[in-house]
């Protein structure tokens, strides 16, 4: 938020100076009114120390979803766009999305639409959200369209968090596990290795081969440090600027077993969440499923939708492209062709979407219940080893002794 330096007098006719924050410069002349000061000169401060450091300009999903349902609440409550931007600017903590509600207010007293100006800040509102309410708009219909919206964006959270849960678990655990392992070559291993070496003792493979690991780890530790943070940095790279490496990799984890079964529901459940979405709203289904391309961060859905818009250029079916595609099931494909001759795609497409988003439900759960024993077992079984190659060998010394 922009600070202003000010000059002007206090009501007991004390000179005054200093600096205020304000969206605006006149929302700044009407915060130091009321604070009991009037301004004879003001001017936006250029100094470095009142610029506002900002290293991500992106509103955090859980940010949006509550801003969504509270704008839909007070609309229905029969409040103002511009009134009800105001009110939420001033409440909501995420602050880009806190300046760009007060830029948006200030288009829109101007006689902008809400919609236009929304759509002038893409880091803060996502394109599924500018295009339902330009409709909602020219329809009239905004308090259902953003109920929609606010429903849309509630399950799409869930969903990110279901699979992120899923994910993670298995990440600490698996980190968890190369930790100790590490620590144990690292200091443990080498101790002992100095005092099989002082008696001469006669090594099993299972011991020679830890030491093996161990001395590796001691000489080489640089090789590792070396791949865990270049290797993730070259990827990256490749990930955002390679659109072959981009497709590739999601097809990879689409085909991993277990995790990709997960992901290919999810897709699927967003995929046909945003199209039911986007056509209850009005949206011409063709502006629709470009809109899809963009929205649903998969290359290989991406590909789908855009062979299924042409399709529907040349006066095909939807449905058709889908079929053909190895990444929907029939289900999808059947549901959306009874959808398409019914005249309730919208319909359809949501219970598809209630159906995938239950299913990455429990099968979050069903991997959670299989992973934790896994996982256990996989630590027994390093560090089981790892005291197993010290053990065997201190009993050879023992019996020596």
């Amino acid at each position: 938020m922009p600070v202003y330096k000010y000059s002007g007098r206090t009501s007991s006719g004390e000179m005054k100076k200093g600096t205020i924050s304000a969206p605006s410069e006149k929302e700044a002349i009407t915060k130091l009114r009321n604070q009991g000061i009037n301004p004879r000169e003001i001017e936006e401060s250029n100094s470095i120390l009142h610029k506002e450091l900002s290293f991500t300009k992106k509103v955090k999903n859980e940010d949006f979803v509550i801003y969504c349902r509270q704008f839909e609440t007070l609309i229905r409550a029969g409040v103002s766009v511009v009134e009800a931007t105001h009110i939420l600017a001033n409440q909501t903590s995420s602050k880009s999305l806190k300046n760009a509600l007060f830029t948006i207010e200030e288009e829109v007293r101007a006689g902008t639409s809400f919609s236009d100006a929304a759509g002038k800040n893409e880091a803060v509102f996502p394109t599924l959200f500018v295009n339902m309410m330009r409709v909602a708009e020219a329809t009239g219909n905004l308090d259902s369209t953003l109920e929609r919206l606010s429903s849309h964006y509630e399950k799409q959270f869930k969903l990110k968090k279901s699979i992120q849960s899923a994910l993670m678990y298995p990440i600490v655990l698996l980190a968890a596990i190369i930790v100790v392992s590490i620590g144990l070559l690292l200091t443990v291993v080498p101790s002992f290795a100095e005092m099989f070496e002082d008696f001469g003792a006669e090594l099993p493979f299972i011991t020679l081969f830890v030491l093996e690991i161990s001395d590796f780890l001691q000489t080489f530790w640089w090789v590792f440090l070396l791949i865990v943070v270049v290797i993730p940095v070259i990827f990256s790279y490749l990930y955002k600027n390679n659109a072959q490496f981009h497709y590739q990799t999601h097809y990879f984890l689409l085909k991993m077993p277990v995790l990709g079964p997960l992901l290919q529901k999810s897709a699927i459940a967003q995929m046909t969440r945003t199209l039911s979405s986007l056509f209850s709203s009005s949206v011409p289904i063709l502006q629709a499923l470009k809109i899809v391309e963009r929205v649903v961060n998969n290359p290989i859905i991406g590909k789908v939708i855009l062979e299924a818009h042409d399709s529907l250029e040349k006066g095909s079916s939807l449905s058709a492209p889908l079929a053909k595609s190895w990444l929907f099931p029939p289900l999808v494909t059947q549901m959306t062709s009874i959808g398409e001759q019914t005249g309730s795609l919208d319909y359809m497409l949501e219970k598809v979407a209630d159906f995938y988003e239950d299913d990455v439900d429990r099968s979050v759960d069903t991997i959670k219940s299989l992973i934790e024993p896994i996982m256990i077992i996989l630590l027994a079984g390093i560090v089981g080893t790892i005291v197993l190659s010290i053990m065997v060998p201190m009993f050879s010394l023992f019996e020596q002794i």
